[in-house]
């Protein structure tokens, strides 16, 4: 069994992939990037725009059955969206920011200084 990369140093992977290949757990040996994704609405195509470096975003995991997504390195600074696979319209950010911009709402409508907090509010959500 080979060791995981670490996700910062993954390659991405632009293969044409459609919401039932998004896999449930996150991958060890790539990234699978946004652009990849034959349904990747405008807000997740641009998530990293304005983080500096402008990071691509890549999908990390389903959490709770929302779609998972990160632009910049998991220790920031970064942002992560949740993105119901229903409805596009309807997703969350956590920003992993200088320590001023740490923290996102999550789908409870509350605002949430750490990321475990916003994944609570995740699985939390009374709809899924």
């Amino acid at each position: 069994m080979s060791q995981a990369i670490p996700a910062d140093k993954r390659p991405f992977d632009y293969s044409p992939v459609s919401l039932d290949d998004l896999p449930d757990t996150p991958t060890r040996d790539r990234n699978i990037a946004a652009a990849a994704w034959d349904a990747a609405p405008p807000e997740l195509l641009q998530l990293g725009t304005d983080i500096e470096g402008k990071p691509e975003p890549y999908f990390k995991r389903r959490i709770f059955g929302w779609l998972v997504w990160l632009a910049g390195p998991s220790r920031g600074p970064g942002r992560y969206m949740a993105l119901n696979p229903l409805d596009h319209s309807e997703f969350h950010f956590f920003d992993l920011g200088d320590g001023e911009t740490i923290g996102g709402k999550g789908p409870d409508g509350q605002w949430h200084s750490s990321f475990r907090g916003w994944k609570e509010s995740l699985r939390d959500d009374p709809r899924r």
